[in-house]
């Protein structure tokens, strides 16, 4: 049996194994508990066959909890969506319901839930939804605070979930599937500024860039120049 506790170490280990290694203490952190209260859970875990807990090194997944970790994910991230379009809940809102019924959640429900949905890819956080045979897309984005200037790019995902900091977002207009500019880009302490869909070009806290993952598209103009030298080429060796 998987405690609603359990489901939440194997969630969190697997959030956070994605930004980098994962120790006792970056995972008390993260659930806000003592470190010690984190140490002997992780040693339980480690007997039960669900991590991986060297003395010196930093705890991970095995395969079986790792299929556990996404069965929460996807519970919660499907959650999430259902709220947003059917409940009408903000997506400031989601994470802390979604948080409270994801353990509640039986398969059954959670199938016809995502048949419902349309089967979603994505939260609305934009954050990717494991699929039913425990696949998860690798996401290939980086943070805004490393795009260079003049790079134009698409929002992808928002990192955190807090309310507040969703709000900061949702207000600069820093929203999954955002088209964005960036007209100056970061340096040192600073932030970033972008220009985001049609609006005025606005400077985003470095605070902020970092945890809002975009990918960058290229550019119209040098795709279509890109095709009229491959066009040019193909007429110079023959190519019909």
């Amino acid at each position: 049996m998987v405690t609603e506790t359990v489901e939440n170490y194997l969630k969190a280990v697997e959030t956070l194994s994605r930004q980098g290694e994962v120790g006792v203490a970056r995972l008390a952190q993260e659930l806000r508990l003592t470190k010690g209260t984190v140490t002997s859970m992780v040693q339980r875990l480690a007997r039960r066959g669900l991590l991986r807990a060297p003395r010196y090194g930093s705890v991970s997944l095995t395969p079986l909890g790792r299929r556990k970790a996404l069965d929460v994910l996807r519970r919660h991230r499907i959650i999430e969506c259902f709220l947003v379009r059917y409940i009408g809940l903000d997506w400031t809102e989601v994470h802390v319901e979604a948080e409270r019924l994801e353990h509640a959640l039986s398969p059954r429900v959670l199938n016809r839930l995502d048949a419902l949905l349309g089967h979603p890819s994505r939260d609305p956080h934009g954050d990717p939804i494991p699929t039913a045979r425990g696949h998860l897309r690798v996401a290939k984005d980086v943070p805004l605070d490393r795009l260079a200037t003049g790079a134009r790019a698409r929002i992808e995902r928002v990192m955190h979930q807090s309310p507040r900091f969703l709000r900061t977002a949702a207000s600069c207009g820093l929203l999954p599937g955002a088209a964005v500019v960036v007209m100056q880009s970061a340096s040192g302490a600073s932030g970033v500024q972008l220009r985001i869909g049609r609006r005025a070009p606005v400077r985003v806290g470095r605070s902020i860039a970092q945890r809002v993952m975009a990918v960058e598209v290229e550019q119209p103009r040098l795709r279509r120049r890109a095709s009229r030298a491959a066009r040019a080429t193909d007429r110079k060796v023959g190519v019909a």
